[in-house]
């Protein structure tokens, strides 16, 4: 039991001593700084290719604890990090066994500790030269024209690489040939090399670059193995037939041979070759061969060329050939004639030896001496050759070109007279000489002045383009090789329609016409050709009122005894043959005006005043009747109501009457009986009151005679 409290006690103790640890340390901050960093490299930072590097970095931390801090470590190569290690130790290094170009470069560290980083500053390292490249072949005996394959690697560098390969021949100090390659993915190259025709012994050399930073980093050169060459085939050789001097019409024989290796499966073509010209050659043969009679033409540079796929062999030989004779001249006395003018040839050889002549017009004989005369027509133009010759050999002269010239005829010369010409629009003339030796050169006169020249290769007609623009003639002159004048043609003709363009319309006179007197309109239009229509037309109206056709250039309308019903605007349109029936030129709009003579204005006021005043009098007369009417109606209304009058209706009419009498009464009023208004009453008595009623002024008659009138008296009984 006491055992068991003390085991207790024990863990209880530890814990709280545990924790009172734990509160002291967390009550002490320890302290850390970076003081440096830097890089050592070992031997050196600039190492030979194959030696070994170590990089160091190397730290100093100050810290307040009495442990040594734990950081971290890093190792960058141009900005990569390619290695870490935490560390306690102050000196931290990696190491590099047999550095490589690919080593080289840009080189720093970096340390971390807690929160805090320093980075060294950047160190350059540098790898100097390649490794030494390895160089295979594919072979060591090679034949002319075939393939040798070289192989060229660094295994110990990196790609890219870039590889240059040289051929050489023994003992020849220059290379044959050099081919580079840069292989971007691999660290070797295989190249391929054709064997020439002059290789005998050749080995090869490689050499392996790598670019490191900004310069670049070169191998050693290291030579192949040597490669034997075979001939495929010998160097050609000439062989000449006859020996020795070779006359013009020996048989000549030109030979070229080879020999060729047993093992080539494939025999050579063989070209003999003069002056670049191909004149014999040979395939599946050892030789070929080239037979012909000599002549100087043979003379020459003759070349053998033997070509087998890559390879080809050259050789050379020089022939001559000794002239026989020498090549015949031709010569006339004249290369351009007129027609019936001499023709005259000869031909002659240098030395004059026996030689046979003929004379050939374009491969026909015409001749079979020496000289050759006639009379020239146009049949004997063409081109003339000598030949001579004695036995086999035939030589052919210069040639020598004959023209005789025909003379031209009287030259024609005409258009299309089917259509009119019409002003503006161009016109065909053709001239043409129909017999005469081409080319011929015609020349257009209009007018006595040269309009154009046209050369024509045959006896077609010659066809110009003008665009007359009034009447106007025309002339051919012709000439060719003949050495007559030139001849010319008779003159043509051409009349030049004008159309209608400027139409103009105008009154003689003025145009404020006087009523009574002459209208006189002239339509006229510029030089136009006729017959013109004219028609004249008054506005808004379709049709003309009048239409004339006239030569002239100008047509007139009169009217005489113009009234008011000729005033008004007009205008006129001309047009011929030569205007189109949609474009009729139309003239100005002229207006004219027609007003009174003063007589007949002083007439036409004298009756309108004249009316006024009648309408004035009649007026007056009106207003004083009515006056009067005014003064009677009192006088009717003083009567008494009853006897006086009927009925309304009867006093009415009595006074219409009246009205309608202003200068009397109506006889029924005078008597003294009235008719009754209703037949079944009984009759009443009226008593009646004189009324003497005076009109209210004087009036006369159509005499001029003035009088009164005054009304009857009225008695009623």
């Amino acid at each position: 039991m006491q055992l068991g409290w003390v085991q207790g006690g024990k863990m209880w103790l530890g814990v709280l001593l545990t924790l009172l640890l734990c509160s002291s340390l967390e009550g002490q901050e320890n302290s850390f700084t970076i003081n440096s960093i830097r890089m050592a490299f070992l031997p050196r930072q600039e190492v030979q290719n194959g030696d070994n590097l170590t990089l160091q970095c190397i730290v100093d931390i100050s810290t307040t604890s009495h442990v040594k801090p734990q950081y971290q470590l890093l190792f960058y190569k141009d900005d990569t990090l390619f290695h870490n290690i935490s560390s306690t130790e102050s000196t931290e290094s990696y190491f590099i066994a047999q550095a490589r170009v690919y080593n080289a470069g840009i080189y720093k560290c970096t340390v971390l500790l807690n929160n805090k980083e320093r980075t060294t500053s950047e160190y350059k390292v540098l790898v100097k030269r390649v490794s030494t490249p390895i160089v295979t072949l594919d072979k060591k005996e090679a034949i002319e024209g075939g393939i040798v394959t070289v192989h060229c690697s660094v295994p110990e560098e990196k790609p890219p690489v870039h590889f240059t390969i040289e051929k050489f021949e023994l003992d020849i100090k220059d290379f044959k040939q050099k081919r580079e390659k840069t292989s971007p993915n691999q660290n070797f190259v295989t190249l391929e090399f054709t064997v020439e025709e002059q290789d005998r012994v050749i080995f090869f050399q490689c050499q392996a670059s790598i670019i490191s930073g900004t310069h670049v980093e070169n191998s050693t050169i290291v030579r192949s193995d040597l490669v034997t060459v075979r001939e495929s085939f010998s160097n050609p050789k000439f062989h000449i037939s006859p020996k020795g001097v070779i006359t013009e019409g020996d048989p000549l024989l030109i030979r070229c041979t080879i020999q060729v290796t047993p093992v080539v499966r494939v025999f050579p073509e063989i070209i003999i070759q003069k002056d670049k010209v191909i004149v014999a050659h040979s395939q599946r043969e050892k030789e070929a061969n080239y037979s012909v009679m000599a002549m100087t033409e043979h003379n020459g540079n003759y070349t053998c060329k033997v070509e087998a796929s890559r390879i080809s062999k050259v050789s050379s030989i020089v022939v001559n050939i000794t002239e026989l004779f020498s090549k015949p001249k031709l010569e006339s006395s004249a290369t351009s004639l007129d027609q019936d003018e001499r023709l005259n040839l000869w031909c002659s050889i240098l030395g004059a030896p026996p030689v046979n002549f003929t004379i050939q017009k374009e491969g026909v004989i015409v001749s079979q001496a020496q000289n050759f005369t006639k009379k020239a027509s146009k049949w004997d133009s063409g081109t003339y050759t000598c030949i001579a010759g004695i036995g086999k050999v035939v030589k052919k002269s210069n040639t020598v070109q004959i023209t005789v010239c025909e003379m031209l005829s009287k030259p024609q010369i005409f258009y299309d007279s089917g259509s009119e010409v019409i002003k503006g629009q161009a016109i065909k003339i053709s001239c043409q000489s129909e017999n005469g030796t081409s080319p011929i050169s015609y020349h257009l006169l209009k007018a006595n002045n040269i309009l154009e020249t046209r050369t024509v290769a045959s006896n077609e007609p010659a066809v110009f383009k003008d665009n007359p623009t009034h009447d106007t003639e025309y002339q051919c002159f012709v000439e060719n090789c003949h050495s007559h004048t030139e001849m010319e043609s008779k003159r043509l003709k051409v009349k030049v329609i004008a159309p209608v363009e400027n139409v103009t319309l105008s009154i003689l006179q003025n145009k404020m016409v006087e009523s009574g007197n002459d209208i006189v309109l002239r339509c006229s239009v510029n030089n136009a050709s006729g017959p013109i229509t004219y028609k004249f037309y008054r506005e808004k109206e379709v049709r003309p009122f009048y239409q004339n056709i006239s030569s002239e250039t100008k047509a007139f309308w009169f009217k005489t005894q113009a009234s008011k019903e000729h005033e008004g605007q007009y205008y006129c349109t001309a047009s011929n043959r030569a205007n189109s029936a949609k474009n009729v030129p139309q003239s100005n709009v002229l207006t004219v005006r027609v007003f009174l003579a003063p007589w007949k204005k002083g007439l036409i006021a004298v009756v309108v005043i004249g009316v006024i005043i009648a309408i004035l009098v009649l007026g007056a007369r009106c207003y004083f009747l009515k006056k009067a009417k005014a003064k009677q109606m009192p006088v009717e209304m003083s009567r008494p109501a009853v006897p006086l009058l009927t009925s309304n209706n009867e006093k009415m009419s009595n006074f219409n009457t009246e009205a309608n009498n202003p200068y009397g009464y109506d006889e029924d009023i005078g008597n003294h009986a009235m008719k009754p208004m209703n037949e079944n009453k009984e009759p009443m008595t009226l008593e009646y009151t004189e009324v003497e009623v005076t009109s209210c002024e004087p009036h006369e008659d159509l005499m001029g005679n003035r009088h009164s009138r005054t009304e009857g008296s009225l008695v009623g009984t």
